[in-house]
């Protein structure tokens, strides 16, 4: 009986569910937008940890004969499937189901910039202004290229402690 390889897309799937869900309930239980932080390194830790477990699950499935680029290359794959289940969960929540959620971001960020003292309420309003006008297209870059450094770091982290063989002949 040949073993059944779960396919990067129904991984990244799963992990993207996870991934969202965790999102949604931080979103819904946290009141104060700048303790939404440690939390956010708390969802790096699992990502990274799942893109981990995603790449180990493909050395196993495929009994070892793997390389190192076969596993990285899945467990980057599956890195592209949660990036666009999170990016259009981003959206969602931004323009349908938290509106408010950009509102608090710039009072969080007003709040921590008069707390540095560094700059006049003239320049607070100006950066405040700025930020509000492209927060939409720097949400979307910074989800993206986010998700793509963890999914980096969490496919190397993966192939590397993946078990490796010698990889299956290509024409059997």
């Amino acid at each position: 009986m040949e073993n059944k390889v779960m396919s990067a897309p129904t991984k990244g799937l799963i992990i993207g569910a996870v991934l969202a869900l965790i999102s949604i309930a931080m979103q819904i239980t946290v009141t104060d937008y700048s303790k939404m932080q440690p939390l956010g390194y708390a969802t790096y830790a699992i990502t990274i940890g799942a893109l981990i477990w995603a790449c180990i699950k493909y050395s196993q499935d495929m009994q070892g004969r793997v390389t190192f680029g076969n596993v990285f290359a899945h467990g980057f794959q599956v890195t592209a499937v949660v990036t666009l289940i999170l990016l259009a969960v981003s959206l969602l929540s931004l323009f349908v189901l938290f509106p408010e959620m950009k509102e608090k971001a710039l009072d969080a960020a007003r709040a921590e910039m008069e707390k540095d003292g560094n700059l006049s309420e003239t320049q607070i309003d100006q950066a405040i202004q700025m930020t509000a006008k492209f927060f939409t297209p720097f949400m979307i870059a910074g989800a993206i290229i986010g998700n793509l450094i963890l999914g980096a770091i969490g496919s190397l982290i993966g192939a590397g402690v993946a078990k490796k063989g010698a990889p299956a002949e290509p024409f059997n």
